[in-house]
């Protein structure tokens, strides 16, 4: 009933003072009633209510040494750190003892990217303050900005140990064991956290999450599991435990969890793709395609959806239906490689080389680093008879792909075709010396070429080396 009663008179005391603002009668507060209003414009982010409330506190309380601090606050926020230094030296004088004082003037100094002397302030409020956990968490922070993980995890853990409630210092704990490479440690910590706190969800998720980054499935299925017991509206533990039941090819019950976080919240394109992803791997093509469809539906712009859909029909052999989605997923966005690659890979199924190979193109020009889809294109380039763009892409490829056999096999039977023996041979030496078992790829590529003797006696002679 307690915070009831805090939580009534705080709305109160709001209401009041909204109240007067509008009728411009001028009601007294106690100090600790404006301290907590101009705190509250200031989380809103209302920056202008919150130096009227301070105007007034001010007028009313001259003397109020919290109500200074609260400006001093609004000073370092508003970045006029000279002023708020001065005015917290005077206060410093008249109360050597309050730990806010310490607490500013840290904030100050971090605000300078003077973080040593920040925590060397914070350290000192230590001495004098009732709010260990709060000091600590600030210790933490100091320590994050100056890349100290060790020492930023100590004193997250410090104040955990004051306030095992706090949720902020305990996601800051196990973001600096991952930081530090160290997940099955937080994993021992938060097994021992969930010793001394059952019900703390977060920390089961945390669990969760952190097992599964370490291919731990089972594990992570139990925590994701009892964060849901604990909070049956834990949307992410649900979406969670989705992806790692699908690891262990559990897709029902995956279908199941992702379900879930659409009765929580409004469907993502997420889910849908992912339960998508579930019925194909169970065979259920129908289904599959009706969440696919929901996807690009839901969000047009996750390129997933489209590669989904177009894949869906790839695999089906149904490559009309096929290029009719890549080129929906072409006309919002025309810049992207995966879309290219696709549509390239499409019209070669469907025998359709030039569309095939300006797809190719498109891809590689817009960042595809892939080997395969470069020599895709090259292949579709020699086939259509353009041997010198072939050899320039090749030779291109060859700066991004040094030393490979498949580039260096066939740079020697374009050459050998155009009957330039001389580079033909260097390259063809090349590619032995690189990978000489895949000599075969000359007769893969190159039948014609393969067959003549000189070749033959050049991979013969090579061999015998």
């Amino acid at each position: 009933m307690q915070l009831s009663d805090e939580e009534d008179d705080y709305q109160l005391s709001l209401s009041k003072f909204e109240s007067m603002l509008k009728t411009n009668k001028v009601l007294f507060f106690d100090s600790e009633e404006f301290e907590e209003i101009i705190l509250h414009y200031l989380d809103m982010g209302k920056a202008n209510l919150a130096k009227k409330a301070l105007k007034l506190a001010l007028e009313q309380h001259p003397k109020s040494t919290g109500l200074k601090l609260v400006q001093v606050e609004m000073l370092v926020y508003e970045d006029k750190l000279e002023i708020a230094e001065k005015m917290l030296n005077e206060l410093f004088a008249i109360e050597p003892t309050n730990e806010e004082i310490y607490i500013q003037k840290a904030n100050i100094f971090s605000k300078r990217d003077n973080h040593e002397k920040a925590v060397e302030l914070l350290q000192e409020a230590l001495q004098y303050t009732e709010d260990y956990s709060d000091v600590y968490n600030l210790i933490g922070m100091e320590y994050l900005f100056m890349d100290n993980l060790e020492l930023a995890k100590e004193n997250f853990i410090k104040c955990l140990e004051e306030d095992f409630e706090d949720q902020s210092a305990l996601y800051n704990v196990v973001y600096c064991y991952e930081f530090l490479d160290q997940n099955q440690e937080a994993i021992d910590y938060l097994e021992k956290y969930i010793d001394k706190n059952p019900y703390a969800e977060i920390a089961w998720h945390q669990i969760g999450r952190l097992s599964y980054g370490l291919k731990k499935y089972e594990e992570a299925i139990r925590a994701f599991e009892f964060a849901t017991y604990i909070d049956d509206e834990f949307l992410g533990a649900f979406m969670e435990n989705g992806k790692a039941l699908e690891r262990l090819k559990r897709y029902d019950e995956a279908i199941k969890n992702y379900q879930r976080t659409i009765e929580l919240d409004d469907p993502t394109s997420y889910a849908l793709l992912r339960i998508g992803k579930c019925h194909e791997k169970l065979g259920n093509k129908a289904e599959a395609l009706k969440y696919f469809n929901r996807t690009v539906h839901e969000d047009p712009l996750l390129d997933k959806g489209w590669i989904a859909i177009t894949d869906f029909y790839v695999r089906q052999k149904n490559y009309k239906k096929a290029l009719q989605f890549v080129n929906k997923a072409l006309a919002i966005d025309n810049q992207n490689r995966a879309y290219w690659k696709r549509f390239a890979t499409i019209n070669k199924a469907m025998n359709l080389f030039e569309e095939a190979e300006f797809g190719y193109r498109k891809a590689v020009e817009l960042g595809d680093v892939n080997i395969d889809t470069w020599l895709f294109w090259i292949d579709i380039l020699q086939f259509l008879g353009e041997f010198d763009s072939a050899i320039m892409t090749l030779l291109q490829a060859s700066e991004f792909f040094p030393e490979r056999h498949e580039i260096e096999y066939r740079l020697a039977g374009i050459y050998f075709m155009l009957n330039e023996e001389e580079k033909a041979s260097f390259h063809l030496s090349n590619a032995m010396r690189l990978n000489y078992k895949n000599n075969t790829l000359i007769e893969e590529l190159f039948p014609v070429v393969w067959k003549r003797k000189n070749v033959q006696d050049y991979i013969k002679k090579y061999k015998k080396k």
